[in-house]
């Protein structure tokens, strides 16, 4: 009995530690989100240094060392003689347009939407209609006013008068295409998925179920069309009917938005839902030119001053405390499944 009792004593003191742990976590961590918007910061890469770091170490393995001092030489001297002519004929020295590259990889509810629009906000305070933005976009769509908030954040680039470039390496599609077609040019990757201009809505109807068990289910609303459809509820046709017309009159929308900023596109054509690979998608004029991102921004280095700008939010405690332990537990279990399994994990 004394072992039973030590046994429980300690089981309380250990249930109320996690309990008063998990408090001033979550007090942290709501804290922590009222500041969010102010707790983050940009961060700007200038991918020429980058790309010429690559270039060196390269050179310094393939090249003999006497070639590579060579060639160093060769190009400091021409650097120097393009400077003392431009000197000597009195022209000063233009500067070169810019490229800033931004990155949007969208989940259902087009999270990433919170960072694009300060790093377009970013941009917006220097670049100049002789400059261009390219937004390298990743997105199987998703929730319509979401992905709708995320393409105006493109459009204001437009609005203020600078090339919008949107790169797609892998996909685009539905709402994600929604904010592709918002660009002066869209480059796609060969294999690169696009389109899917349609509106879809599924949910599940549990009211066979419940009333199987005599589980009554009451739903009180004001107005005819409050709510349509429902998962516990009893589903009606009238309810049916208003639920298809809400997705009819989205869909149409949506093709007149593709159409007013692609007017190339033959809308009734490639609005019906279906996807193209970006081979497939230039004959529609979904896209206008097959390269990836990467290639886009190597052909831009010469000619171009390229920068990576990013927003970057900082993390609140329980975030942090989240991802140590999301961390912790999955190197725990795969450890645990390979020792079991005896075989490599992808």
């Amino acid at each position: 009995m004394e072992f039973l009792s030590d046994y429980g004593l300690f089981l309380a003191k250990t249930a109320t530690f996690v309990v008063a742990a998990l408090l001033i976590i979550g007090m942290l961590a709501s804290l922590g989100s009222r500041r969010r918007d102010h707790d983050g910061h940009i961060e700007v890469t200038a991918l020429n240094d980058r790309f010429e770091d690559w270039e060196e170490q390269i050179k310094s393995v393939v090249l003999d060392e006497a070639s590579f001092k060579q060639e160093r030489k060769a190009a400091q001297k021409k650097a120097k003689a393009e400077r003392k002519a431009k000197k000597k004929s009195g022209e000063d020295e233009q500067p070169k347009p810019r490229l800033f590259v931004l990155d949007f990889d969208g989940d259902v509810k087009a999270s990433d939407v919170e960072h694009l629009r300060h790093e377009i906000s970013a941009v917006l305070t220097l670049a100049k209609n002789s400059d261009e933005v390219l937004v390298r976009l990743e997105s199987a769509g998703g929730m319509v006013h979401s992905y709708g908030l995320a393409a105006s954040q493109l459009a204001r680039i437009r609005s203020h008068g600078i090339p919008l470039t949107v790169a797609v390496d892998r996909v685009a599609a539905s709402g994600g295409y929604m904010m592709a077609c918002i660009a002066n040019t869209i480059l796609a990757a060969p294999f690169a998925i696009l389109g899917s201009i349609g509106v879809i809505a599924q949910l599940p109807n549990f009211h066979r179920l419940l009333k199987q068990h005599n589980v009554d289910f009451e739903m009180h609303t004001a107005g005819d069309y409050k709510r349509t459809l429902t998962v516990f509820g009893e589903n009606t046709e009238e309810g049916r009917d208003k639920f298809r017309e809400e997705l009819e009159e989205t869909h149409v929308l949506f093709k007149q938005f593709v159409a007013e900023n692609r007017p190339q596109v033959n809308i009734e054509k490639v609005a019906t839902g279906e996807v193209w690979y970006g081979t497939q998608a230039v004959d529609e004029n979904l896209v206008d030119v097959i390269s990836t991102s990467d290639e886009y921004i190597l052909q831009k280095r010469t000619a171009c001053d390229l920068f990576e700008v990013k927003y970057v939010a900082r993390k609140t405690l329980a975030e942090k405390v989240g991802v140590a332990a999301h961390g912790a537990l999955d190197t725990v279990l795969g450890k645990w499944i390979s020792r079991l399994s005896q075989r490599p994990l992808v």
